[in-house]
């Protein structure tokens, strides 16, 4: 992880309703990116792209039942676009309502001529920081709406292999492209989950070569944002089920062959995020655990040396006491007093003496042990 980003964590501030406001309400965002609208046209046989400055006349523009659309709208910055949604197409302003506030957990809903579903789409930027997106669908007969709120995405292999027309893709139908799209997303969470795995593997090299306080905060950095993921895997997971249980027309039999596929990509996310889950509280639990053995170590040392001058120290300070054996005015013997005060070699005998002491502890302090 880049020394710069070591504890830069991206975080997501979303606009908020205000309590009591009403139901259904398209929220637009003042900074919100002016729509690119591009419209995939398929079939079998045939695939062309065209770019749209807005969505009236296009349910004129779709009429043709031989022909599969992808409506793929990037940026909210225009709500004559959503009026369209709510007027032409007759869609919930509920949904509306979903679609602007980027908030949303995954799910899938059914409304009779179409079906409702969100996906968050999660990836890596350039700075190797977590970017949580909502991606919105509305299903029809043979169209596809898809939603999003910045222009960043990571869907480009489907759009390849529209173009390609190798596979289904071109022949199974909008829910067959859904499934795709879903796919691919959930498929991402692949990806971003190897790249922190890597990151804990490097980690806990660190951890046994030269654990310092950096591996706290980058562990504890993909810890919150496998929090952030495990959030998004579970209901992700209750959408694909929900699909595989409805009995929406708009929902072929054999796309739901396909949905099975992407509901065990699910399950196998949440185990590896449990799984990296673990590794990186074991990595700060070892941490600390160094630390603190560390820790032990040094107050090991302190204490050998502690105890080593306990001793000296109390010979030192017995004859710093300075009490003289005779009085120096009256010359008076003071019996009581030091007699080894004036004793010829005194200083020399009183280090011989302390070193020995010493020498003891050291060899004392080895036989037991207290040096390794």
């Amino acid at each position: 992880m880049a020394k710069n980003n070591r504890h830069k964590s991206k975080k997501h501030h979303y606009s908020l309703p205000m309590p009591g406001s009403s139901p259904g309400l398209v929220f637009i965002d003042e900074n919100s990116l002016q729509p690119k609208i591009n419209l995939h046209i398929y079939n079998a046989d045939t695939y062309k792209v065209e770019k749209l400055n807005d969505l009236k006349g296009l349910v004129e523009y779709t009429a043709d039942k031989k022909l599969n659309y992808w409506v793929e709208v990037k940026g909210f910055g225009s709500i004559s676009m959503f009026e369209t949604l709510s007027t032409d197409w007759n869609i919930n302003k509920l949904i509306l309502e979903d679609i602007t506030r980027t908030y949303q957990r995954p799910k899938y809903e059914e409304y009779g001529d179409y079906d409702f579903a969100i996906s968050r789409m999660l990836y890596l930027d350039i700075e190797n920081c977590l970017e949580n997106e909502q991606v919105s669908f509305i299903l029809t007969n043979n169209i596809l709406f898809t939603f999003q709120e910045k222009y960043e995405d990571c869907l480009e292999a489907v759009r390849q292999r529209l173009m390609i027309g190798k596979g289904n893709i071109r022949i199974g139908g909008s829910s067959y492209l859904m499934y795709a799209l879903m796919d691919m997303i959930v498929d991402a969470y692949f990806s971003v989950l190897s790249a922190w795995g890597e990151q804990l593997d490097a980690i806990e090299d660190r951890l046994f070569e030269k654990p310092d306080k950096s591996i706290m905060y980058d562990t504890q950095l993909i810890k919150r944002n496998l929090i952030t993921l495990r959030r998004v895997a579970w209901p992700e997971r209750d959408k694909m089920n929900d699909i595989l249980r409805t009995d929406s027309p708009l929902i072929d039999h054999q796309t739901k062959m396909y949905l099975r596929d992407a509901y065990d990509h699910c399950i196998q996310i949440i185990d590896m995020v449990e799984s990296l889950k673990e590794i990186s509280a074991s990595n700060i639990d070892m941490y600390l655990s160094i630390i603190s053995n560390r820790m032990n170590e040094i107050m090991k040392v302190l204490t050998i040396i502690s105890s080593i001058f306990i001793p000296l120290t109390f010979i030192a300070g017995i004859y710093g006491m300075n009490f003289s054996r005779e009085d120096p005015v009256t010359g008076k013997i003071l019996r009581q007093n030091m007699p080894e005060l004036y004793q010829e070699h005194g200083y020399l005998y009183t280090m011989i003496v302390m070193a020995i002491i010493a020498v003891i502890q050291i060899i004392y302090f080895w036989r037991k042990g207290w040096f390794k």
